[in-house]
């Protein structure tokens, strides 16, 4: 935790901003530290591995922090971060199109991510279900079609809202909704076979 930041307190994004670029530089850490778990969930929800994901991330922060004087405010922080964390995503992809056949076969489960909250209290074998359904999820989540899978992964598990994603995106907030629907449709009948 930065050391401006104490337990329970929460210091609004817009005034992060303003310190950094009024030249408190180390208070970059802390939009690093909060929004490091959305971009990880954005780089696996192309099916990246772990190692390339943490590159990716570094990427995206770097880049923010570069352009942050072009950061407006009218969008919030972490939708413009996402946004270029999309962006490196897409570029990378591309990138990798070109040098093999496909940017999503052969994808290595390393670093798999486990999207279920462990409960503490529970017993140790519904802790296991929990975490085989959890491998279950994220098997059929990896399976979705990159456009979907992306809407999912920001709209359910990132938390974002039709509108941030769509802006995020760059697509309708209709087309927001269809995906999502069409994922959830997707995910449901994979979970079922």
């Amino acid at each position: 935790m930065h050391k401006t930041e104490v337990a329970g307190s929460y210091t609004p994004e817009s005034e992060i901003v303003s310190k950094i670029k009024a030249g408190e530089k180390d208070m970059f850490e802390i939009l690093i530290r909060r929004h490091n778990g959305a971009l990880y969930k954005v780089g696996r929800s192309f099916g990246f591995v772990h190692d390339d994901v943490q590159d990716l991330m570094q990427e995206a922060h770097i880049a923010a922090y570069l352009n942050l004087g072009k950061f407006e405010s009218r969008a919030a922080y972490k939708t413009w971060l996402i946004r270029i964390m999309l962006n490196k995503c897409y570029h990378w992809t591309m990138e990798k199109a070109h040098k093999t056949k496909s940017a999503f076969s052969d994808v290595s489960h390393t670093g798999k991510v486990d999207f279920t909250e462990k409960n503490l209290s529970s017993d140790g074998h519904r802790e296991v279900l929990n975490r085989e359904l959890g491998r279950v999820l994220e098997g059929c989540i990896e399976q979705l079609a990159p456009e979907y899978r992306t809407v999912f992964v920001l709209r359910e598990l990132e938390g974002l809202n039709v509108h941030e994603t769509a802006e995020v995106m760059d697509i309708t907030e209709a087309n927001v909704k269809v995906r999502l629907n069409r994922a959830k449709s997707m995910l449901r009948k994979k979970l079922d076979d």
